[in-house]
């Protein structure tokens, strides 16, 4: 055999080698905890998972990054006295959100979540109990837990339950996903946030403002959390911030081309 030959044949395979790499890294997700990467100021971020990973399976962190737009979401373990605020100011600025709610939240706050709704906002599926989703591997008991909660909404609103769906922590498998998706639920993950949760450590504004302004970027999927005290405090001059440097407020049925 040629020498020339034998380069074509070990280009030939380098090639096939690297495609199926790629290949095999663009269809298999890992099971994570949500988690970011910012690598520019005002840039979107990395995921555990690219958009196109996600897309498969109708999850999503992210938007279009050549708009200006941003998709406003809450997770709610329980109530804190801070929604009302949060929803006066939703209302001032004619935003509308997302609130990701469990099991206790709805069972002992009807009127917030009623009001949730007759605002306009999304109530989206944070599963009934709160446990680690990635552990469970049973379709029956995924399952439940989304329907669970989706009865106890309908019980309270008289509506069936939007078809949005958010893993307690972040925490996610690729079968996750796919059962999601089976069930007919689109997986929302987010790309903006920050430690906003810890009831005995809230941050102070300017500490939320130095994380939340420098990392804002088009297309964002925020997530706040409707418990924290400094949320409810800043949310107005963060929206006004926003709203200065030019961005807009979408749904997430824009986010999913269900407008």
């Amino acid at each position: 055999m040629r020498k020339r030959d034998i380069w074509l044949i070990v280009a030939v395979l380098c090639v096939t080698l690297f495609l199926t790499i790629h290949a095999v890294s663009d269809s298999v997700l890992p099971t994570a905890s949500w988690g970011l990467s910012f690598q520019t100021q005002g840039q979107a971020p990395n995921g555990p998972a690219t958009p196109a990973q996600l897309a498969k399976y109708n999850a999503a962190y992210l938007g279009d990054t050549q708009e200006q737009v941003l998709y406003l979401t809450f997770d709610a373990g329980f109530e804190n006295g801070c929604t009302g605020k949060i929803l006066d100011v939703l209302k001032k600025h004619n935003v509308p959100a997302a609130f990701f709610l469990v099991g206790n939240y709805i069972e002992k706050n009807p009127d917030l979540v009623r009001r949730m709704v007759a605002d306009g906002h999304i109530v989206g599926n944070h599963t009934m109990h709160h446990p680690d989703m990635s552990k469970i591997s049973e379709k029956v008991a995924f399952q439940k837990e989304l329907q669970d909660l989706e009865a106890l909404y309908q019980s309270v609103t008289g509506q069936e339950m939007p078809k949005y769906y958010r893993p307690p922590q972040g925490t996610y498998s690729e079968e996750n996903l796919r059962m999601a998706q089976e069930l007919g639920y689109r997986t929302v993950f987010w790309s903006l946030a920050y430690v906003d949760w810890k009831q005995n450590e809230q941050p102070s504004a300017e500490y939320a403002f130095s994380k939340l302004l420098p990392r804002t970027h088009n297309g964002a999927v925020i997530l706040l959390h409707s418990t924290s005290q400094t949320n409810a405090e800043i949310l107005d001059q963060l929206l006004c911030r926003w709203e200065e440097e030019g961005y807009r407020f979408a749904s997430l049925n824009e986010l999913f081309g269900n407008k």
